[in-house]
């Protein structure tokens, strides 16, 4: 065997080094963040890893490909239109700013914008807990229009994460009702709710409503809300230290639930 190339790629948001023949076919891949290398001949080992050497960060594992768990399975029986897992943080505003983004100049800054800045900024905050057996979906779409920001699914069970843009701004959470600077207060925590309990209705399992407030100046809790818990982004770390819900079976099955649009049409 000669001539191997080497082929970056990405598959659900995770980089795979593709090892493929002149003819394109594959022997290989290598998963930089899981550290093995997958032969798809068990004859090739020698070739396929002298190929990848330049592109090797560490000790890696060299074998078969792992045979596929039930829940993985399901992931891929889902077509590329159902599957959530893909979305970007603010999703659903990328898409509508990319078909209307507005005048060039206008008096007051487009709130879309500070909006999907929230989400971006607790996105990534939820993103960094991906190695510690959590999951996070963006921007998962319900029936009539609302929208949950942030699906975060793990140990410590399933919450629904509602990101709130708040730049240096002072934050008054009086349930239901939220204010933040000098704009008008809303009953953010009532909407905030009904959102988790059409979730929890959508997947059979308890979802718990999270404000994350994304770069406050400070925030005043008149009472601490029922059911609800507030965190500023830089507090969205702690939520991987929370365990003794789920078993690993179960978040993988739940999330595999919960990345197929479809299971949010009956909600």
């Amino acid at each position: 065997m000669s001539a191997l190339r080497v082929v970056p790629a990405y598959r659900h948001g995770r980089e795979r080094l593709y090892v493929c023949r002149p003819d394109g076919s594959n022997v290989a891949w290598y998963d930089r963040e899981a550290g093995r290398v997958n032969l798809l001949g068990e004859d090739s080992g020698a070739e396929v890893l002298n190929a990848l050497k330049p592109f090797l960060t560490g000790p890696v594992t060299v074998g078969p490909p792992p045979v596929p768990t039930p829940a993985e399975l399901a992931r891929l029986t889902l077509h590329p239109d159902d599957d959530l897992a893909p979305n970007r943080p603010g999703e659903a505003l990328l898409v509508a700013l990319d078909r209307d983004p507005g005048p060039a100049r206008r008096l007051r800054p487009d709130p879309r914008r500070r909006a999907l800045a929230a989400e971006e900024t607790v996105g990534a905050a939820l993103d960094e807990l991906e190695g510690a057996g959590w999951h996070t979906l963006h921007s998962v779409t319900l029936p009539g229009g609302d929208r949950i920001h942030h699906l975060l699914l793990g140990p410590g069970g399933l919450y629904a994460v509602h990101a709130l843009y708040a730049r240096k701004a002072r934050v008054l959470v009086a349930d239901p009702m939220v204010t933040v600077g000098r704009r008008e207060a809303e009953p953010l925590l009532r909407r905030l709710r009904a959102a988790a309990d059409r979730a929890s209705h959508a997947l059979t399992a308890e979802v718990r409503p999270v404000l994350a407030l994304a770069d406050p100046a400070d925030v005043t809790v008149t009472v601490r809300p029922r059911t609800v818990r507030i965190l500023k982004d830089t507090e969205l770390a702690g939520l991987a230290r929370l365990g003794g819900v789920l078993k690993p079976a179960d978040v993988e099955a739940l999330h595999g639930m919960a990345r197929d649009r479809n299971t949010w049409g009956r909600v």
